[in-house]
């Protein structure tokens, strides 16, 4: 436990000082042609989101809350990862190392943390209980920024594995969504020994033969959501998984650029219906934001496509996954594969759910149902 070192953030007054200036001074584009999100985040809504930000959002109070968690630093493979790490007060838990996505950070599972620790606190039993691990991925937030190439999926999957054995768990669970969803999978194609089974938010595998040739209604569907994302969804994915760099700069130099860059995501992501504060309070969607602009990490996050993007798996993309797996499909997922596509993968599927509920952000929109995923694919295992 001396290589894990206890952490605190600590955001000095003159950071906020430039962020507030920039807001203030920003040259804005004319508006859009068209009404609602086609072209992007609408201008009225982006002007009156910053004036928030400027005049009533208050970072230290974020940052005091945040730092009630337990936090950490740890060096592997010569990379500073950090993590909040809190242990459950029962003794039988079982630890669980979750991992966020993009435009995400650990702010994502904070409202899950006390209902997988305490359960017995929020209407569950001592079972139920887990010690949590939420790390945040290489590039990302107090993370370190990898300064050479090699940082893809496979690397940070074998590091989270190290990760568990240094906190001192011989044996754990492994969840996540987005790139939270590759890392957990690579975990389980290692399947280095420890893991013991994993849970995955909407798996992103390719159609079988059959169903591009007969498919079926649920298949139909996803197919049209893949036309969608490819047609009206992906530039920003090619982008960060060819010329990061190049959009680094642009980032780095605005918030008002960074909160749009992720708003507009979270805005089409989520099962918001349209309207993005239906779901999360501004706090929330600044909290995250934050999280990026104030460790300048558009860049270096970025930079995970570019390392990932062809190849999440490794570059032998039949590899599978022999290892229990759990599978949460949420509605307001863009892409909602079928069963049969996953299971050319995932070898061992013990748990599959459609929620009526939730989106992208699962654990963000529905902790209570996030929830009750884990603790039903938990209870499939036994």
């Amino acid at each position: 436990m001396a290589q894990v070192q206890p952490f605190r953030i600590d955001i000095q007054e003159s950071q906020l000082a430039d962020m507030h200036r920039r807001i203030r001074e920003a040259r804005w584009p004319e508006a859009e042609t068209v009404d609602g999100w086609a072209q992007g985040i609408p201008l009225n809504y982006l002007k009156d989101f910053c004036d928030y930000w400027l005049n009533d959002y208050d970072w230290y109070a974020t940052q005091q809350r945040l730092n009630q968690y337990d936090q950490f630093i740890t060096t592997i493979h010569d990379l500073e990862i950090h993590l909040i790490h809190v242990k459950s007060s029962h003794r039988s838990a079982t630890p669980i190392v979750i991992t966020h996505g993009w435009p995400s950070s650990f702010v994502e599972f904070l409202k899950v943390i006390g209902p997988l620790t305490e359960p017995t606190q929020y209407g569950g039993s001592a079972e139920e209980a887990f010690h949590v691990v939420c790390p945040s991925l290489p590039g990302f937030a107090f993370s370190g920024k990898p300064a050479t190439t090699g940082w893809g999926i496979p690397r940070i999957a074998a590091a989270w594995d190290t990760l568990m054995h240094r906190l001192g768990y011989q044996s754990y669970l492994a969840q996540g969504g987005d790139w939270g969803r590759s890392v957990t999978t690579e975990i389980g194609i290692q399947n280095l020994g420890a893991c013991r089974a994993i849970h995955i938010n909407n798996p992103k595998e390719e159609p079988t033969a059959e169903a591009l040739h007969w498919p079926s209604e649920e298949e139909k569907e996803a197919l049209a959501g893949i036309r969608f994302f490819n047609c009206w969804d992906s530039g920003f994915a090619k982008e960060q998984s060819t010329r990061p760099q190049t959009l680094g700069y642009s980032l780095a130099d605005s918030p008002i650029g960074q909160a749009a860059w992720i708003l507009e995501k979270f805005h089409l992501w989520s099962n918001c219906q349209g309207t993005l504060e239906s779901i999360f309070t501004r706090n929330e969607l600044l909290d995250n934001i934050m999280l990026y602009w104030l460790t300048n990490t558009a860049a270096s996050s970025a930079r995970l496509f570019w390392e990932s993007f062809d190849a999440p798996y490794g570059p032998d993309q039949e590899k599978v996954v022999q290892l229990p797996t759990g599978v949460s499909i949420y509605p307001g997922e863009m892409v909602r594969i079928p069963r049969s596509w996953a299971e050319g993968r995932y070898k061992n599927i013990c748990y599959w759910n459609h929620l009526k509920r939730g989106g992208h952000f699962s654990a963000f929109e529905q902790p209570e149902l996030y929830v009750e995923e884990i603790r039903a694919w938990k209870r499939s295992l036994q």
